[in-house]
């Protein structure tokens, strides 16, 4: 139990005996559930409670009544109370000791990286899917966002205490793969001086080109002695890993990896697509129409019915997706999420409704929707890549603004919302570049531990110092601040929104800068100073530990 933990605790107790002593309920169990929340307004005091009109009907009381009840008998003292008021039309409003704030340094000193660490997710089993780019070309800036939130929503997820699987599922199957196929052995030829013609739907990138220079490299024109299948099946098995090893690279680089990368070959191969067809038909949820297969989606929300195998006899999208989470439930996770584009957001009524008819808990998937994102650099929209003339991709970005920028730009807005991009802030040194301003709240603490030693100012121990000497109002902001540190994980981890840790760095930050312009660090006072470092220390590992969450680096000079 934390420090903030602890408090409330204290204060929830004090307020049930309380209520208890002054009449209005008989026990704890009469007691509808203590509600504490830190008021918006500071002069409204540290802690508030509505809990005087919860009890309005047990009590028979009005409001202020009661709250004059709870707290005659709650005196001061207890829990860190120093005083209670009421406010408006029953809310008790606390005024609290800021001794009990202390314990944060030592809370964060002691634990270090691990700080933050807690057990809010039980160790239930959740896999996070992300990314799942098609095999064929670059990733995106779509595909960087959706990278940049689903690494940092794990990040957050294992840091809550869940385990957290990390799957990238590959769409090998399909025309897009036959067309890469055809795409590498047309320019292929075309590498061997043969006048062909690209396929229709064909891939015209650089990459498709340079593969194919590679091939005539290592293997000259061996290639076209082979039948026409074993030929096609080379140049898609060749096409798929020089582009999935790409598309590994990228994300590598981007401090992205996956425990699992799922084939949607194996579906096929494993006879998945068909067992879920006929595990659907002997439900009853599938019918035969106009020599289509539907399956029944309006049974469960979904706002027609769709179709699983077309009159032809070939698949649509969502037969081999709904064998592929089939049988993620059938891995027995307790929770499942998505993270895909915004062109899928109507693509989730569907899936869900396939899983209900299969007898899943469609309330155990989640679909998160990363929209789009929108560069700009002097004051312009940027659409094409200065170095190839094409789309930005992922690639081009990091190497033109880097990866820090991008993983915190991209995850500082909550991934349903729009994201303008400003490529010219982004490089920025400046106080109005956020990525800078973190940053340089992490550096400048460790400057002024440099300056320290260099001064010959040796840290204590935590343990040595007196922090009854941390008494400015601005370090009680600074030490509740570390202190929410654990109670923000759990939000972020609850709402799957990984923006809140931005916020909270930003924040944190914000108050550091605003401490140090204001106070002295080092004084001549050496009891001041001690405490003061220590302050500073766990600042300084709050910030790394939650830029580290998001996936930025914490420098130590900038």
């Amino acid at each position: 139990m934390n420090v903030l933990e602890q408090l409330q605790a204290g204060v929830t107790e004090a307020l049930a005996d309380a209520a208890i002593e002054a009449g209005f309920v008989n026990s704890r169990e009469e007691l509808p559930s203590i509600v504490l929340e830190v008021p918006k307004d500071k002069s409204h005091g540290d802690l508030a409670t509505n809990l005087a009109m919860q009890l309005t009907k047990l009590a028979k009381k009005n409001p202020r009544q009661i709250a004059e009840g709870i707290i005659e008998k709650l005196g001061t003292g207890r829990a860190s109370i120093q005083s209670a008021e009421i406010a408006g039309p029953g809310f008790i409003n606390f005024r609290l000791d800021k001794s009990y704030l202390y314990p944060a340094i030592g809370e964060v000193l002691s634990q270090g990286d691990k700080y933050g660490q807690i057990n809010a997710g039980l160790g239930k089993r959740v896999q996070v899917e992300f990314v799942s780019a098609n095999p064929t070309g670059s990733l995106h800036l779509g595909h960087a966002r959706g990278a940049a939130v689903g690494d940092a929503l794990c990040n957050v997820l294992s840091t809550a205490g869940y385990d957290v699987t990390r799957e990238y599922y590959i769409n090998d199957a399909g025309n897009q793969v036959n067309n890469l196929a055809k795409s590498i052995e047309a320019r292929y030829r075309q590498a061997l001086g043969q006048d062909v013609q690209m396929p229709e739907d064909g891939y015209y990138g650089e990459d498709i080109v340079g593969f194919a220079k590679e091939l005539v490299d290592e293997q000259g024109d061996k290639l076209l002695s082979l039948a026409d299948d074993s030929r096609f099946d080379y140049f898609r098995t060749y096409g798929l890993e020089k582009e999935l090893n790409k598309i590994k690279r990228d994300l590598g680089r981007f401090g992205v990896t996956f425990d699992e990368w799922y084939s949607e070959s194996s579906l096929y191969e494993n006879d998945k697509v068909t067992a879920v067809l006929d595990a659907l038909r002997a439900k009853g949820q599938v019918y035969d129409h106009e020599g289509a297969v539907w399956l029944r989606s309006t049974d469960y929300g979904d706002d027609k019915d769709r179709v699983l195998v077309k009159n032809d006899g070939s698949y649509t999208y969502l037969t081999p997706d709904a064998a592929y989470h089939m049988d993620k439930f059938e891995r027995g996770y307790d929770q499942l999420i998505n993270i895909w584009g915004a062109d899928h957001h109507g693509y989730i009524p569907r899936m869900k409704a396939a899983m209900a008819a299969l007898g899943n808990d469609p309330a155990k998937l989640t679909v998160l929707i990363a929209q789009m994102v929108s560069l700009f650099q002097n004051g312009e929209k940027v659409k094409m890549s200065k170095r190839t003339g094409k789309a930005v991709t992922m690639e081009d970005l990091m190497d033109e603004v880097g990866v820090d920028a991008i993983r915190y730009f991209f995850t500082m807005r909550g991934m349903d919302s729009h994201l303008d991009f400003d490529m010219d802030l982004a490089v920025s040194t400046s106080n109005e570049n956020p990525v800078f301003y973190v940053q340089y709240a992490h550096a400048r603490i460790c400057s002024i531990f440099r300056q320290a030693e260099e001064q010959g100012v040796a840290v204590l121990p935590w343990q040595e110092a007196n922090l009854t000497r941390l008494d400015a109002e601005q370090e009680y902001d600074l030490l509740r601040k570390i202190a929410e540190f654990p109670e923000t994980i759990a939000e972020s981890a609850r709402l799957y929104a990984p923006h809140i840790m931005i916020r909270y760095v930003y924040e944190l930050a914000s108050l550091f800068h605003s401490y140090y312009r204001a106070e002295r660090v080092i004084t001549e006072d050496a009891e001041q100073s001690q405490a003061r470092l220590q302050l500073l220390a766990a600042i300084k590992v709050v910030i790394a530990n939650s830029l580290a969450l998001v996936g930025v680096s914490a420098p130590d000079k900038m």
